[in-house]
């Protein structure tokens, strides 16, 4: 009796350590998928950013007249991708310049905070 006892107390044993070990594992799993996942949410909109950067360069700055509306249209589709509303502020309050100095200066904050916004 004393050694079936033995066995089921080491079956026992081995399955709690067993659970407690793929608990451990799951555990740490969730963990890196959660790391992982907000790496790609980070690159996402880096990467958005990034496209909108550039074609803000080329089709507003780089520019030789007015911006066409496909143009325009694609620009606010861009933005509104990054899906960042300080980001967005501050592209309306660019569009709604009311001069030269005015659209300069909304322009100047629009790139340092995309370019802020960019992480490693």
């Amino acid at each position: 009796m004393d050694k079936k006892r033995l066995v089921i107390i080491i079956i026992i044993t081995l399955a709690l350590c067993g659970n407690v070990y793929f608990g451990m594992m799951y555990i740490f799993q969730r963990m890196e998928t959660s790391r992982v996942q907000q790496q790609f949410r980070v690159q996402q909109t880096n990467e958005r950013a990034l496209a909108f950067t550039k074609l803000f360069v080329e089709k507003v700055l780089g520019g030789t007249g007015e911006v066409i509306f496909e143009d325009r249209l694609r620009l606010e589709n861009s933005v509104r991708e990054i899906s960042d509303k300080d980001v967005f502020s501050q592209w309306q309050k660019f569009v709604e310049s009311g001069n030269d100095a005015d659209a300069q200066h909304n322009t100047a904050l629009l790139l340092s905070m995309l370019l802020n916004r960019i992480r490693k």
